[in-house]
């Protein structure tokens, strides 16, 4: 069945391409408007993990304690630069706010409706697609140096246990047989085999390729500049290259979203959170399994194709400068736990920005003030996870009303 919708979404990441591909399987026109190339942003470097476990939040109980802990003893993979910035000022008090037992237990079972759902329509997607990506189902190894912390995840993995996302522990010696590239002195690691991983730029790159097959239509390096509005509603994108017309919009600029607040009358509370990797040629005798440095916060992720490091979290606003100590922090942090940890050569160096909201949970919702206006945007370090499950919701919530899954803890609302 022909639809007469016209569609424009703002932002090509991961979230764009994920909505465009639901819409045109309901045979919507859609135009996606990029101020750069497609995936280009977080979407692009990094470590392509499909984290379906990820349930509890950031701000969980006990978190900003931690981080102080590990910041007065050098071993915080979170740096803040000290700024007057009033924004992240006030989002750092409300996500302290957050780190509650309350809030754990309603953002965790809001985070696995939403997980779950993203992991079936991940199945399905390739399943029904030729999309080349080097995705693989091996898990990920929670990696720990230290025998109390590897014991004490053991808590961690009863609450995921009760989502049904539960590891399996393996003491020294059964994670070497597993995994022979890890250190001899590991104490132990968590096998997690409810994790997938991909390479995201090929996913990227794939998938939009199958989606102009298919009508979809693209304009990069158009920056939006604003919304054309007519009797509180929205009737056009506003671009360096012109204007576009269309009858519904999908804000989906990531961290960029809160750009568009004032003029849409709305609350965005989402901070760019710098995130970090480097991407080499796969070193021989390479790590199999995906693995993650759990006392480090560092991910090493092996693809058929290359072999990428990523990992840590700063706010520094949007510069896009690649700070070299992060990049050596993250490279010596891999040695203490895999030999070999480093491939050469080095192909790129790279930073992204994540979306982050103080509560953790993404931004999925239609506009009170524009109701032809819908926000996708805030899905921190889960954007590559949640990318189908957010693309459908906001697909069935314009061609039918209504999601599947509760979208109400996603909602603007509670801002």
């Amino acid at each position: 069945m022909e639809s007469n919708k016209d569609v424009i979404i703002v932002g090509g990441g991961i979230i764009g391409l994920a909505c465009a591909h639901y819409l045109i399987e309901k045979n919507v026109s859609v135009r996606i408007i990029e101020q750069e190339l497609i995936g280009s942003g977080a979407s692009h470097g990094n470590c392509g993990l499909l984290y379906f476990p990820d349930v509890i939040p950031l701000c969980e109980p006990g978190a900003v304690r931690h981080e102080i802990i590990k910041t007065i003893t050098g071993k915080s993979s979170l740096y803040i630069k000290p700024t007057l910035d009033l924004k992240l000022i006030r989002w750092l008090v409300k996500f302290a706010a957050h780190c509650t037992q309350s809030h754990l237990d309603t953002a965790s079972k809001a985070k696995n409706d939403i997980l779950r759902y993203s992991m079936t329509l991940f199945d399905r997607l390739f399943t029904e697609h030729a999309i080349e990506c080097d995705f693989e189902k091996k898990g990920v190894l929670h990696l720990f140096k230290d025998k109390k912390k590897f014991e004490a995840y053991e808590s961690t993995n009863t609450f995921l246990q009760n989502f049904g996302f539960g590891a399996k522990a393996l003491e020294q010696d059964d994670a070497r047989k597993l995994e022979p590239a890890i250190h001899e002195d590991i104490a132990g690691a968590w096998h997690n085999q409810s994790i997938w991983h991909l390479r995201p730029e090929m996913l990227v790159d794939a998938w939009k390729k199958l989606l102009i097959k298919k009508g979809l239509i693209i304009e990069e390096k158009c920056k939006m500049t604003g919304f054309g509005i007519t009797q509180g509603k929205i009737k056009s994108v506003k671009t360096v290259k012109g204007q576009y017309k269309a009858d519904t919009f999908i804000l989906a600029t990531g961290a960029w979203a809160p750009e568009t607040e004032k003029q849409l009358n709305l609350s965005i509370p989402v901070q760019p959170g710098k995130g970090y990797s480097i991407t080499m040629e796969r070193p021989d005798q390479s790590c199999e399994i995906p693995c993650y440095f759990y006392e480090k916060n560092i991910v090493a992720t092996p693809w058929k194709t290359g072999y990428r490091l990523g990992g840590t979290m700063e706010f520094s606003g949007f510069s896009d400068t690649l700070n070299k100590k992060r990049l050596a922090r993250i490279i010596s942090g891999a040695k203490q736990y895999l030999n070999p940890s480093i491939g050469h050569p080095v192909i790129e160096e790279w930073t992204g920005l994540r979306p982050m909201t103080y509560d953790d949970l993404p931004i999925i919702d239609r506009s009170a003030f524009h109701d032809n206006l819908f926000i996708a945007t805030g899905h921190g370090m889960l954007g590559l996870t949640l990318a189908t499950g957010t693309g459908k919701s906001v697909c069935d919530m314009i061609c039918n009303g209504k999601a599947q899954i509760d979208l109400t803890p996603f909602s603007l609302d509670r801002f």
